[in-house]
């Protein structure tokens, strides 16, 4: 076999997506994915490609450095793509030491193990840590973007645990010649998205016709790139991005979260054959979250002109596409909301 390489957080909803690209499309490369199995993991999102020859599984802890430090002895890591995270600002806001834990201290881990391992030879190694645009703060409503020199200014227990994660990897890099490459990506939506998040929360509550919850007046802004995009993104930066540099990864498509949940709504009653409009009385506004970011908007433009990644798809034909896919994937989602998708392949994995 070729290059190995390690992909965290492989199991969760943008993981699954890159786990599946680089098995599929480098046969020569030895695909390991590492996943602690939180509530976020689900293997069952990998089960097209879980007995290519070139793919494994490994359930571990990042934050469990002696393991860690284990697997890349063990396996010759010469790739880390790190993408294991606690990623919903609610529950950060509920629960902020478990963000910070694995977060940042898990990277830290990570990179102190392809330091070790890597000390004799840096030569065609790659720490390439995937990281939001939400360590940015926030933008007023204007032309103004997040470009990779936009001052951090994290306003969430979640943002700041992820730009201590973003320091920790540059403070490697800068001290001990680590090589890196850190994205920051703006919100992803599609298949296999854990259903707390906003669209497939949605889909599947219109679908069950129970209240579509909507944080203040729902005029918050974010930009969507298709997750199939962000994974598209991550494989041109891993092979031809520059060590030490920064790239913004966006889809250039801003959407009030008001405007994106009648989007949804139109969307889903299309295809489940109701009426137009017929749940737009779902819509429950709620108090809104505490710290809750006004507007995120990303500059890729760096990304387009160094390396020529653009996203195919605008967030209309996206989002019937990602619509579509959950209203034929009914079992998925219901495994998940119930918490049978827990049971899969409970005993079949350890760890190595």
């Amino acid at each position: 076999m070729g290059k190995t390489i390690l992909i965290t957080g492989g199991a969760g909803f943008i993981g699954s997506h890159v786990v599946r690209l680089f098995v599929n499309k480098y046969p020569s490369y030895n695909i390991i994915n590492l996943d602690k199995l939180t509530y976020a993991g689900n293997l069952a999102n990998l089960k097209d490609i879980e007995n290519k020859p070139n793919y494994k599984f490994i359930k571990a802890d990042i934050c469990d450095f002696p393991t860690i430090l284990n697997i890349f002895k063990d396996n010759n890591i010469e790739g880390v793509l790190h993408l294991a995270a606690e990623s919903h600002v609610d529950r950060s806001i509920k629960d902020p030491f478990t963000f910070a834990s694995t977060n940042v201290l898990g990277t830290l881990s990570l990179l102190q193990a392809a330091k070790e391992c890597w000390k004799d030879d840096f030569s065609g190694k790659m720490f390439y840590h995937i990281s939001t645009d939400e360590v940015y703060g926030a933008l007023q409503f204007d032309n103004t973007l997040f470009t990779e020199n936009t001052k951090y200014d994290p306003h969430s227990p979640y943002s700041a645990s992820k730009a201590s994660s973003d320091h920790f990897v540059r403070a490697f890099h800068d001290t001990y010649s680590l090589p890196i490459i850190i994205t920051n990506c703006s919100n992803n939506y599609g298949p296999y998205q854990f259903p707390e998040k906003l669209i497939p929360l949605f889909i599947n509550n219109i679908r069950n016709k129970k209240p579509l919850p909507v944080y203040g007046k729902g005029e918050n802004v974010r930009d969507w790139l298709y997750v199939e995009d962000h994974a598209r993104a991550i494989d041109i930066v891993f092979h031809k991005g520059k060590v030490g540099e920064t790239y913004n990864i966006g889809g250039f498509n801003e959407w009030s979260n008001i405007d994106l949940i009648k989007v949804i709504i139109k969307t889903v009653d299309k295809l489940l054959g109701n009426k137009e409009g017929e749940s737009d009385n779902l819509i429950t506004y709620v108090t809104d979250r505490a710290g809750h970011d006004l507007r995120y908007a990303i500059d890729a433009t760096k990304l387009e002109k160094e390396l020529g990644w653009r996203p195919s798809l605008q967030f209309e034909e996206g989002i019937e596409k990602t619509v579509k896919w959950y209203l034929d994937n009914q079992q998925w989602m219901d495994n998940v909301t119930s918490g049978e998708y827990e049971k899969y392949y409970e005993n079949m994995y350890s760890n190595r």
